[in-house]
């Protein structure tokens, strides 16, 4: 085996063991997937072997990371069990006891750290996803619904009770959440100052999918939970909560689950094959370490992976390219191979749309505007207006005129013109805030145009636009994918000339 070092540093993949072209096989397979690729980094022992980044994502990019925040909770949970302010057992009444005064089901009263940790609550998980609640305390344990059974009965993904298990950390240290880790850990195996936590109605942090930070941040927590809690020899967090954090404490198997979602939940960590173990975050963020062979895996892209196919896909090829395939001793240099992955990979950019950059119909339907019929976004008027490898679509809705310029076969860069989207603070309205976004599209047929709308901000998401022209007609159809912001965007419409 590999020896183990604390310092990331880098090294060739055959002195590693890999060999270059199982990793250009892999990135290969990644982009016929279809989805938005933003980063990959491979490690192994502490040495990063390969890393390449879709522009314009970049090494010191802050990532959002959704729930791998998620994740980072536990390891503050695990830092207050050791300095002796919690205990795993501790029921939330002990917390949250003016929060939990109306609550009847003494189930939630009595739910405990431990049994949070493994998404093993109470009553069926609370969102807040178009509720808007003031307080996502507050509204967790306000839960309405009868149906309970006593916590550490069975899994169930809780999202919100992340948050709660957040609120814990920050009432008991009366620190920022973000602040307490960089005291306790971040300083110490050299997590990015500039790593940040986006917050929630009721005051807290946002804790269960608010982080954003660097990939090589996630590279440097995984390392050191691979080293048992240590970095530089040091036993930063206690080996024990370590491994009970990294090993299965609740079985995860629901109907319909892809395996790499089945193996096992330990404490808000994902369990994976050949006692693997993961952090997963919305629109496929991953952060895998692999004891066995010491390897480590991040990835970083926005899909919206409704059967999970392309996450199952990510986890298959990596075990299958890269882990199962690696020596456990060095392998001869391979330049050729060496060479070819990194001309593979120097240029590579954000997806977008696919198809061709011009079709006959533009001519017809250039600079008309099209009067729309009632429909659920509110389009009064839709105009499309062509000028070389580039379009400006030209529309009025709810809210007002607006206009976005995408690209043809190619991303135009610019800002979604829709005001208002949450910014530092979950689900609140935020004047004059708009989301960064990256804009193409192709003609799918001669008469339809597809566009993709990437949001590339502190909050990640997509819409998907197919617009089919007819004689003085046109239908549009948009679907969208964004944690609780776009809903406008979503729907059919008609319209003629």
């Amino acid at each position: 085996m590999l020896e183990k070092k604390d310092i990331i540093g880098y090294t060739t993949p055959e002195m590693a063991g890999v060999p270059s072209e199982n990793i250009e096989k892999f990135i290969a397979i990644l982009e016929d997937i279809g989805m938005a690729l933003h980063d990959v980094v491979i490690a192994r022992g502490n040495d990063i072997i390969f890393e390449c980044y879709w522009a314009p994502y970049h090494k010191d990019y802050l990532h959002r990371m959704y729930s791998i925040t998620k994740s980072y909770v536990a390891i503050a949970i695990g830092f207050l069990e050791q300095d002796g302010l919690i205990s795993l057992d501790d029921p939330m009444e002990k917390f949250f006891p003016e929060e939990l005064k109306a609550q009847p089901d003494q189930n939630q009263h009595r739910q405990t750290i431990r049994h949070m940790l493994m998404m093993s609550t109470a009553k069926p998980p609370r969102t807040w996803r178009g509720l808007r609640p003031d307080d996502w305390v507050k509204h967790y344990f306000s839960n309405p619904l009868e149906e309970t059974k006593p916590s550490g009965t069975g899994w169930k993904y809780d999202s919100i009770g992340s948050h709660v298990l957040g609120a814990i950390v920050e009432r008991v240290t009366g620190k920022r959440f973000i602040d307490y880790l960089r005291e306790k850990l971040f300083s110490k195996i050299g997590v990015s100052e500039e790593a940040y936590c986006l917050k929630a109605p009721g005051g807290h942090s946002w804790m269960d999918a608010g982080l954003l930070c660097r990939p090589t941040d996630l590279l440097r927590t995984i390392r050191f939970l691979l080293n048992g809690g240590k970095w530089n020899g040091e036993q930063i967090l206690n080996e024990e909560y370590v491994k009970a954090a990294t090993s299965k404490q609740i079985d995860n198997t629901l109907p319909g689950a892809i395996p790499c979602k089945c193996q096992g939940y330990g404490y808000q960590i994902w369990k994976g094959v050949q006692d693997s173990f993961y952090f997963l975050g919305m629109h496929t963020q991953i952060a895998l370490g692999v004891p066995g062979k010491d390897f480590i895996l991040i990835f970083n892209g926005d899909c919206f992976d409704k059967y999970n196919a392309q996450t199952q896909t990510i986890f298959d090829s990596f075990f299958d390219l890269i882990v199962n395939a690696a020596s456990d001793t060095s392998i001869p240099e391979n330049e050729a191979a060496q060479q070819s992955l990194k001309e593979y990979t120097k240029d590579l950019k954000l997806i977008t749309a696919k198809g061709e950059k011009h079709s006959p119909k533009e001519k017809l339907i250039n600079n008309v505007t099209y009067k729309m019929d009632e429909n659920p976004m509110d389009f009064s008027k839709l105009c499309f207006s062509f000028d070389g490898d580039k379009c400006r679509l030209i529309y009025t809705n709810a809210t007002g005129d607006k206009e976005l310029t995408f690209g043809m076969c190619r991303n135009e860069f610019g800002l979604f013109p829709e005001e208002g989207y949450a910014k530092e603070v979950a689900s609140v309205y935020a004047p004059g805030n708009y989301y960064r976004c990256a804009a193409s599209g192709a003609w799918i047929k001669e008469d339809t145009l597809h566009i993709i709308i990437q949001i590339i901000d502190t909050y990640l998401g997509s819409l998907h636009i197919t617009v089919k022209f007819g004689d003085g007609d046109v239908d549009i159809s948009i679907f969208k994918d964004g944690e609780d912001y776009m809903n406008e965007y979503e729907g059919d419409a008609h319209g003629r000339a």
